[in-house]
């Protein structure tokens, strides 16, 4: 971790001059995550590539279903209980639920900050609205720093070449990881496998999250897998369930220990999954913490089982859009 700057410094550094870090702990320090924390029910843990962290195997995702619980009580009940079963990698991003995500992580990371490896997303692709999400996004989140922060979303070529335009969102990135308001880079995707794997030849990112199911949508399993393995960058699986498209029963479909296990079985330092109900997490929670890799003769079964369902799928997330949420 880069070590902390003055405010003065912070203002210079920035495009627009205008980007302001949230007041620093008591102590005058960053609170510093703690990866090796174990608890009594802890989820296994993997190393999220070269970064060095280890990360729960298993990462709480802070998008539509978790906005979807009713009450702040009710989302803050959760997110301590997953803490305190093991989870450790939290991922939240500026555009849940117009900020309603943000804001109710930000109600727990100020007494669990230290606990959580804390992971947040920003969608613009404007540098001066870029660093205005981010800082919004820390004052949300009651911290003044992340763990990691993904340009979210990620399309097809042509944002590729957006984004690594001179002076656009790839610099801003970079250069608040160079001031430790961010600890580690990446970006995220479950649109298309060939952009993300240009991406990730073209620039130094720390990690990625992309779409990784059994119906092999999008071709990231054998595209942009490979791609940022090959660079150590640490991996997070998203869309295991294709957005609950392939989960239940019949052709075409899995329960979810079968595609939760998929995922989990590949080289991924954590699947990211959102879970709308406290029965949901409590049962995601224990398939990660006894999981045992498919076999091969699983894996081929349930892959013959998805063929059918590549196609319509990747017309759907072709158009489909998590950022915001209602």
């Amino acid at each position: 971790m880069k070590g902390s700057i003055t405010r003065r410094d912070f203002m210079r550094a920035t495009v627009a001059g205008m980007m302001v870090l949230p007041t620093l702990s008591a102590s005058g320090s960053r609170p510093v995550f703690e990866p090796d924390k174990e608890t009594n029910a802890s989820i296994p843990r993997r190393k999220l590539g070269k970064t060095g962290v280890s990360v729960s195997q298993l990462a709480f995702g802070g998008g539509s279903r978790f906005v979807q619980y009713k009450t702040d009580a009710e989302a803050i009940e959760v997110l301590n209980w997953v803490i305190d079963h093991g989870v450790n990698y939290l991922d939240t991003a500026h555009g849940y639920g117009d900020g309603l995500s943000e804001t109710r992580y930000g109600m727990v990371m100020k007494d669990r900050r230290k606990e959580i490896f804390l992971v947040t997303k920003i969608e613009a692709r404007e540098p001066e609205a870029f660093q205005r999400e981010f800082e919004l996004s820390l004052k949300r989140l009651q911290t003044d720093h992340v763990d990691l922060l993904h340009i979210h979303g990620l399309g097809k070529m042509d944002d590729v070449d957006k984004i690594g335009q001179g002076g656009g969102v790839y610099e801003v990135l970079s250069r608040l990881k160079s001031q430790g308001a961010a600890r580690f880079i990446g970006f995220t995707s479950h649109t298309d496998g060939a952009a993300a794997k240009n991406l990730i030849e073209r620039f130094d990112f720390d990690c990625c999250m992309m779409q990784l199911n059994p119906s092999k949508a999008g071709n990231f399993e054998d595209l942009a897998l490979p791609a940022a393995l090959k660079k150590n960058m640490g991996v997070v699986a998203m869309k295991a369930t294709a957005q609950e498209k392939i989960l239940g029963n019949g052709p075409g479909k899995a329960n979810i220990d079968e595609l939760l296990r998929y995922a989990l079985s590949l080289p991924v330092a954590a699947v990211n999954i959102g879970m709308s109900s406290f029965e949901m997490v409590k049962h995601n929670v224990e398939v990660a913490r006894v999981f045992k890799p498919m076999t091969p003769a699983e894996k081929l079964d349930l892959l013959k089982r998805m063929v059918s369902t590549k196609a319509s799928l990747e017309a759907y997330f072709g158009h489909h859009s998590d950022i915001h949420v209602a």
